[in-house]
């Protein structure tokens, strides 16, 4: 991740313009509507073809702890401002999007969950880039090893709009086939450090989520729902739930 776009002090280069531009949505907008949609329609298509799950079909499950990290600026967001004050349990699956061979570039995501006062809590990030707009569009990738994860679309928070991304640290070789992933975090752990910004601002860390150990096979019952388990002290924009949702209800059944 490059320094220019790492930031572990408190000040923001965030426009006040920006802000105001994503925050002030009071009601879905249509384009969010229609863009929610168009993209059930083509989940409805690749469930044709593949289920349960139209995407990310197949995956890698592993187990760690994530611990805060101490930090200058404040996201908005009231686990990452005021986190717990140990380390906490994790779940994580690491899946391909397409599905396509591990020879050829695909797009990674990542699913986290822990407990929060008894209650779940989801994080789900895709291989993104890391700069401006670049954080906003999803990027194949060969493996794992040098890339951004980010949530791609904002949360709502006191503070305005929020980013989520993550980074493996230190830097390492990962392979990008499944089996020899789970293969690689049994032999070492593997830490991703997890960051926060505004839409067009610098990254600050606030966790590192070790995953020290995989499971034999994947869960076909895990499945992650952000808007159903937020993070809390975020919340959902209607125009992203609007953008979200139709495709989300649908996989979820699938």
């Amino acid at each position: 991740m490059p320094n220019s776009n790492v930031e572990t002090s408190p000040q923001d280069a965030e426009s006040d313009s920006t802000r105001s531009t994503l925050s002030a949505e009071p009601v879905a907008s249509l384009t969010s509507r229609l863009g929610g949609w168009l993209l059930r329609g083509g989940i409805a298509v690749l469930l044709l073809l593949r289920r349960p799950r139209p995407i990310h079909s197949r995956g890698a499950v592993f187990e760690g702890e994530m611990t805060a990290l101490r930090r200058g600026a404040t996201s908005g967001i009231g686990w990452i401002d005021d986190p717990p004050d140990g380390p906490v349990t994790i779940v994580a699956r690491v899946s391909r999007s397409v599905g396509l061979p591990s020879l050829l570039p695909d797009v990674y995501g990542i699913g986290i969950r822990w407990e929060h006062d008894g209650a779940p809590v989801d994080l789900q990030l895709s291989s993104t880039g890391i700069g401006f707009p670049g954080r906003y569009l999803l990027m194949p990738r060969l493996t794992l090893s040098r890339a951004v994860l980010s949530s791609v679309l904002p949360y709502r928070t006191a503070r305005g709009p929020v980013l989520l991304c993550a980074r493996t640290v230190p830097a390492r070789r990962l392979p990008g086939d499944l089996a020899a992933l789970r293969q690689s975090v049994d032999e070492k752990p593997w830490t991703l450090r997890l960051y926060f910004a505004s839409p067009r601002g610098k990254w600050h860390p606030f966790a590192d989520a070790r995953l020290s150990r995989s499971r034999p096979d994947d869960d076909p019952d895990l499945r992650f729902d952000i808007d159903t388990n937020p993070l809390p002290g975020a919340a959902t924009y209607p125009w992203v739930r609007a953008l979200r949702q139709p495709s989300y209800r649908l996989s979820q059944r699938g």
